[in-house]
C-alpha cells in the first residue's frame, strides 16, 4: 500500500510554521497512531516501513533515533533508515550510553559490569569510532544531531559543578567540530553557569527536557546560557515529578491525548518564540508519555501558535 497524501488541514498547519521550527517524536513505532500518522497495516514494529510513512506526516520535520542509546548502532539498520529519509531530514541521535553512563545500571545487558563505574565514560575515541563514524557514513544525505543524554548521577558519582565542567570541556575539545552536538542533563544540580560556559565555548546545544527530576522547560529557558549552540533541542518527555512507569500505565496505548499539560504547552510556545527571535533552529521532540499521544500534542501546540499569530 502506497503512502497516503497528507490531509489538507495538517499540510496547512505545517505551512504556517517557520522553517526553523521542526517538530518530531522520540520514537515512531506506535500502533496507537493508526488512522492519524499511519494508514498502512504493520505486523510488529517494522521501523523502516513506519519511518517511511512517518516522514510524510506534515507536522514531522525531525525524528529521534533512540535505539543506538542501548547498543552501538548497526550500520545495516542505519542504512535502511537512510534509504527512506528525505534529503536533509533532521535526525536527533541519542548517543550510546556506554559513553554517557557514569555507572552501569543494574540491567542484564551489562552482565558483570552492572553496578560498576564505567571505564568508557566520556571516551572521545570510543564515540568517534563506534557512534560518530557509522552515523556519518549512513546519514550522508541527512542532517544528524548527536544528543549526549546523561542519566541522573547520585551520591559519590555526582561531580561538583567545577569537576563536571572540566570533564565536559575536555571531552568536547577532542571531537570534530563539523557535527552538531547537544547535552541533556538529568541532574538539576549541574545546570550551572560553568556548564553553560562549556556549551558556549564548543557551540554545543542545551537540551530543554521535561523530565521527572528536572525543572520545567520554562525554568530552563530562564537560564541565560541555554541557547548556546546556534540551534536547540527540546524533548517533552514527561510531566516533571511523574515517574516513568506511572506515565506508561496512564497513557498506553498512546492513541489519544489523555491529560493536557498547559504549562508544558506554554513552555514549548515560549521556546518557539525565543528560537524565532534568535533565528535559531529548534528541534522539538514530543513523547507519548507527556500527554498520551505525541502527534496530538504537537498538533495542539502548532494550532495555538498559529492562532496566537492571527492564523
Amino acid at each position: 500500500m502506497a503512502v497516503q497524501p497528507p490531509r489538507p488541514e495538517l499540510a496547512a498547519l505545517a505551512a504556517a510554521l517557520p522553517p526553523n521550527i521542526k517538530f518530531g517524536t522520540s520514537t515512531w513505532a506506535c500502533d496507537g497512531w493508526a488512522g492519524d500518522v499511519y494508514h498502512r497495516h504493520y505486523a510488529g514494529a517494522q521501523p523502516r516501513r513506519r519511518l517511511e510513512e512517518y516522514t510524510g506526516y506534515p507536522l514531522f520535520r525531525t525524528v529521534g533515533i533512540n535505539s543506538g542509546f542501548y547498543d552501538r548502532p548497526s550500520e545495516d539498520v542505519l542504512a535502511s533508515y537512510a534509504r527512506v529519509l528525505p534529503p536533509g531530514f533532521a535526525c536527533v541521535i541519542k548517543v550510546w550510553d556506554r559513553i554517557t553512563a557514569r555507572r552501569f545500571i543494574r540491567d542484564p545487558r551489562w552482565g558483570d559490569l552492572a553496578g560498576r563505574q564505567n571505564p568508557d565514560f566520556l571516551s572521545a575515541p570510543l564515540f568517534k569510532d563506534a557512534v560518530l563514524a557509522p552515523y556519518a557514513r549512513a546519514f550522508r544525505g541527512q542532517t544528524p544531531y548527536f544528543v549526549f543524554q546523561f542519566q541522573a548521577m547520585r551520591g559519590p558519582d555526582l561531580p561538583s559543578a567545577q569537576q563536571w565542567a572540566e570533564w565536559l570541556d575536555g571531552f568536547f575539545s577532542k571531537l570534530p567540530q563539523d557535527f552538531r552536538y547537544a547535552v541533556e542533563l538529568r541532574n538539576r544540580q549541574l545546570l550551572s553557569e560553568l556548564h553553560g560556559e562549556v556549551l558556549r565555548r564548543h557551540r554545543v546545544a542545551h537540551v530543554f527536557n521535561s523530565w521527572t527530576e528536572m525543572p520545567p522547560i520554562g525554568a530552563q529557558l530562564d537560564l541565560p546560557w541555554t541557547f548556546a549552540g546556534g540551534f536547540t533541542v527540546a524533548r517533552a518527555l514527561m510531566k516533571p515529578g511523574r515517574k516513568y512507569g506511572d506515565a506508561v500505565r496512564a497513557f498506553e496505548p498512546y492513541d489519544r491525548v489523555r491529560e493536557v499539560l498547559p504549562e508544558l504547552r506554554a513552555d514549548l510556545l515560549r521556546l518557539m518564540s525565543e528560537a524565532v527571535g534568535r533565528g535559531a533552529e529548534a528541534l522539538i521532540h514530543v513523547n507519548n508519555r507527556a500527554e498520551g499521544n505525541a502527534p496530538g500534542t504537537i498538533r495542539a501546540v502548532v494550532e495555538a501558535w498559529v492562532q496566537a499569530r492571527g492564523g
